[in-house]
């Protein structure tokens, strides 16, 4: 056997091996079992000083708890949400303001977007992505700081 033939039929069988590794990853992406959306977790963060504590996802809105962590009261604390562009869910925009978060203290369940989603409700199931925006006034301060986060969720009932 020459060495040129043998160099073909070497490329020749590792081809069509890969060739059919490929198209079963192909068939697996196509069925979604190998959706990324399924394996990332669900979470609710805040940058450092504020921390949400308990965060779902509704069909009728985006509920979260939020707790102050910064060292010192805040007032005026307003919390906006805004789907991001690879969310399955259609846009949600809405502003919750609290007058005043002590510090070490979490406040009350706040309900964002409340049948406020601006096409159908998401589906159960269905991905939620987010991002997360807090302005506050900090106690004795005159000026305005903002932390934001992300929200990544399930949708449940």
């Amino acid at each position: 056997m020459k060495k040129g033939q043998a160099a073909l039929e070497f490329l020749m069988t590792y081809g069509w091996a890969i060739l059919v590794v490929l198209a079963a990853i192909g068939v697996l992406a196509y069925f979604g079992v190998m959706s990324p959306g399924k394996l990332v977790p669900d979470k609710c963060t805040l940058g450092p000083g504020f921390d949400i504590k308990d965060c779902k996802v509704t069909q009728g809105g985006v509920i979260v708890s939020l707790y102050n962590g910064l060292g010192s009261d805040v007032t005026s604390v307003n919390i906006s949400l805004n789907a991001t562009a690879g969310s399955s869910v259609s846009n949600c925009q809405n502003i919750s303001t609290l007058s005043f978060l002590a510090n070490g203290q979490t406040s009350s369940i706040l309900t964002l977007c409340s049948a406020q989603f601006t096409a159908a409700p998401p589906s159960i199931g269905e991905r939620f992505d987010a991002d997360i925006s807090v302005t506050y006034l900090k106690s004795g301060e005159s000026l305005t700081h903002t932390i934001s986060g992300k929200v990544q969720r399930k949708v449940e009932q």
